[in-house]
């Protein structure tokens, strides 16, 4: 089998006396979307920041293509290739796509200013690939679409060549429409061998999105289940009461298997 683009392996963080993550394995392989849910405070976006160089962890270990790494800020994720999306996608609202993708790694002209045809032509090329019916490249990215401002966030990611992308809640608060083109989108990043890790909390979206999803509460890895094989009853389950179902893999959190 493929090597696992990234293992977190026994991964824990305390603050004051509380574990918010506590000895937590999980894993990811190229072109896989795997699912992080539970609800608020069950331990999922403190594991995901300690990918992602935001927080440090008080023990663990993360290999990236099967090499232990050491990642202690996000400038030693990004040196591994590793890219975070945050739901509010951290855009500037009075800049265009281009401008957006681009901000502060502008590309510069042999004269040493910023060289804006340049960027709008990379622009073009990497929506070109990842969303091919997006035209407003002119329009304040505060005038685009939730799909659309998605589709710039995720562009600038990858044009930076990132191969692993912590996308947080990408869908929330969008309609039916843009939610089907951030589908799209991911289908696209899996088919370019691009691991995704994906902090949610609704079953419905990890349902239609995910290969596999690991269940988190209070801290701990209740289980990881192949999403195609359980109900959204049984990941319910795991998500309120710990109960893994019988084709899941538990862990430490689980109270007890079907």
């Amino acid at each position: 089998m493929t090597a696992p683009l990234v293992e977190m392996r026994d991964m824990v963080k305390s603050f004051g006396g509380i574990k918010a993550v506590d000895h937590v394995t999980i894993d990811l392989y190229p072109g896989e979307v795997v699912g992080v849910l539970g609800h608020n405070g069950a331990g999922k976006s403190v594991l995901m920041k300690m990918l992602s160089g935001a927080l440090q962890r008080d023990s663990g270990e993360i290999y990236i293509n099967g090499e232990k790494a050491t990642i202690n800020n996000p400038r030693d994720a990004r040196n591994y290739q590793i890219e975070t999306i945050y739901q509010y996608l951290a855009l500037a609202d009075n800049l265009d796509a281009a401008s957006n993708l681009f901000l502060g790694r502008e590309l510069m002209s042999p004269t040493g200013f910023v060289n804006d045809a340049q960027m709008e032509a990379e622009t073009r090329k990497i929506l070109a690939r990842l969303n091919p019916n997006f035209r407003r490249f002119h329009t304040p990215v505060a005038g685009l679409s939730g799909g659309q401002r998605q589709s710039v966030a995720i562009a600038r990611a990858v044009y930076f060549n990132a191969r692993i992308l912590i996308m947080d809640e990408p869908t929330a608060a969008l309609g039916v429409q843009e939610t089907q083109m951030v589908a799209e989108l991911i289908e696209q990043l899996k088919s370019e061998g691009i691991g995704i890790f994906l902090i949610d909390h609704d079953i419905h979206q990890v349902k239609m999105l995910c290969d596999r999803a690991n269940v988190m509460k209070n801290g701990q890895l209740v289980g990881t289940v192949k999403v195609d094989e359980v109900s959204e009853d049984d990941m319910l389950g795991m998500i309120i009461a710990g109960k893994c179902p019988a084709n899941a893999i538990p862990g430490p959190g689980a109270l007890q298997t079907a």
